[in-house]
């Protein structure tokens, strides 16, 4: 019976990369490959936005965080995430919208030169590898399971090579435009699936699984415990969500290329706009679905534990009951949905990992730039080298366990705060040269990579006083702090430059000229 499932997620497949060529047309510029010659419609951006935000890490862990202890905790964070995004999209996306860049990273080499362009697109790369490998190993935990079925003994690093394989052909041929579309159409999928679970769960519970999960506490959205341990390593403390979450949001939407990318291919500044602030609002809808699928699988499994249900973790929740507690065909369908998830953020990564490398580094450290030909060949082949690496990073985390979601959370928090300050002090501190921003930069990474792995605050759980990592969301602001002061103290030791940036323009200028784009 299986086999159907099987079918579903074969067919999704084939006419997932039969749309993304047939809707990317034959690319012919460098430009056009990367930010779709800025005509892509803001709603499909929208949507390509939140599908590569979201991936498998929200599809298969809010839900199973969501049965354990933090309920709608994801729905409080998301709100800070609002605020982000309404500041980015007010002050970050005009700058770059202005500037006719292709990359994020291109302010930053306009501002303080190459060498911070260089250094910042590297960053973005290397934090690109770490955090999509946690996603697409993520992405092999349902396929594992529905082959555990059919008694096909495959392992995730098979599942990986060829899950990247399958995507790797659109994205290269397809550029951007195929990953926008398909993310689109991803996108729609799997919160459909979220709608089909939580309708066929709520005809297994009824009113009154609704009502024992509300009073167990499982639809809980703010938490209001406001010790300053709490506050410090829990995701979901009420400080740490609104304003944590919304200054992580500015680093993730407003200085990483994965995201900024997307919201470049819009035709004009208000249609990016739209874009930025609307993911928003569809990531809030999106956890609070998720988040009610966990809950109504606490009231169907009666509140039992994962140990009890024969899981290894929480993230084998959603697609045990996918594979388990769903009808045959409906079960791949979703199944599927959930390959969506991955392939859209991996898709996305490719493509913008690519145009970091081209736009930023063959810039950066190339005094002559290519040929638009060549650039468009450079492109498709970093395209190629990404998917090969990303692999291999997925395959390093196929042996981990626990929450991907928070795991993926946490990587980010090594460079956010270093290149979200990066631009805000470029932004802020007129006196700033290169050499400040150089230094403030590395400061910043070294010393939060300390702060990640090394610094722990006691705080008590169930009675007992364990040491706790600090919360991801703060993992942010500490950064950008850093980077302000290390970059405001050494701008004191010289003379203020008689223009911001290195061109001899002063900066509110060099925005509202366009630059030439790489290539």
């Amino acid at each position: 019976m299986r086999h159907l499932d099987l079918v579903v997620v074969i067919a999704y497949l084939i006419a997932i990369a039969w749309i993304g060529l047939r809707m990317s047309g034959r690319q012919k510029s460098a430009r056009e490959y990367f930010v779709g010659e800025g005509q892509m419609p803001w709603w499909t951006v929208c949507f390509s936005v939140v599908a590569t935000e979201t991936s498998v890490l929200t599809v298969i862990s809010v839900p199973g965080g969501a049965y354990g202890t933090q309920a709608f905790g994801n729905v409080e964070l998301a709100l800070g995430y609002v605020i982000g995004r309404v500041v980015v999209a007010t002050v970050l996306i005009p700058l770059y919208k202005r500037g006719g860049f292709v990359s994020a990273y291109e302010y930053l080499g306009d501002r303080f030169g190459l060498r911070l362009q260089g250094l910042a697109s590297i960053t973005f790369v290397v934090t690109r590898l770490l955090a999509e490998g946690v996603r697409l190993f993520a992405s092999a935990i349902p396929i594992k399971l529905l082959l555990d079925e059919l008694g096909v003994n495959t392992g995730y690093r098979t599942i990986i090579v060829l899950l990247t394989a399958i995507t790797v052909v659109y994205t290269y041929l397809g550029g951007i435009k195929a990953v926008i579309w398909t993310d689109a159409i991803q996108m729609l999928l799997y919160l459909g699936g979220a709608v089909l679970a939580i309708a066929v769960l709520s005809g297994h519970v009824g009113t009154h699984g609704f009502s024992e999960a509300l009073h167990s506490g499982h639809f809980k959205v703010f938490d209001t415990d406001f010790s300053l341990s709490h506050i410090l390593t829990s995701t979901f403390a009420l400080p740490t969500a609104i304003f944590g979450g919304a200054v992580f949001a500015m680093a993730s939407h407003g200085s990483d290329q994965l995201i900024v990318q997307r919201i470049l291919s819009t035709r004009d500044l208000r249609d990016s706009q739209k874009a930025m602030i609307g993911s928003g609002i569809f990531i809030t809808v999106q956890f609070a679905a998720f988040s009610l699928v966990g809950a109504l699988l606490w009231s169907y499994n009666n509140g039992r534990s994962f140990t009890d249900l024969g899981l290894k973790s929480s993230d084998d929740l959603y697609p045990h009951f996918i594979l388990h507690s769903l009808p045959v065909g409906i079960s791949g369908l979703l199944v599927a949905g959930i390959l969506g998830a991955a392939m859209g953020s991996l898709s996305s990564a490719l493509n913008s990992m690519s145009n970091s490398t081209v736009s930023d580094l063959i810039r950066s450290f190339f005094h002559r730039t290519p040929s638009e030909e060549t650039m468009l060949k450079l492109a498709r082949v970093m395209t190629l080298v990404w998917a090969v690496l990303m692999a291999v990073f997925a395959c390093a985390f196929s042996t981990s366990t626990g929450n991907v979601y928070l795991t993926g959370l946490a990587i980010a928090g090594y460079t956010y705060g270093a290149l979200l300050g990066a631009f805000l002090l470029g932004r802020l501190v007129k006196r700033a040269n290169e050499v400040d921003s150089l230094v403030a930069f590395v400061v910043t990474v070294a010393v939060m990579t300390y702060i990640v792995r090394g610094v722990k605050i006691d705080t008590v759980v169930a009675g007992a006083t364990v040491p706790a990592a600090i919360a991801a969301q703060w993992l942010v602001p500490i950064g950008v702090v850093l980077t302000l002061v290390v970059g405001g103290v050494m701008s004191l030791f010289h003379r203020p430059p008689t223009s911001a940036g290195p061109s001899g323009t002063d900066m509110a200028d060099a925005a509202k000229t366009p630059s030439t784009p790489a290539g």
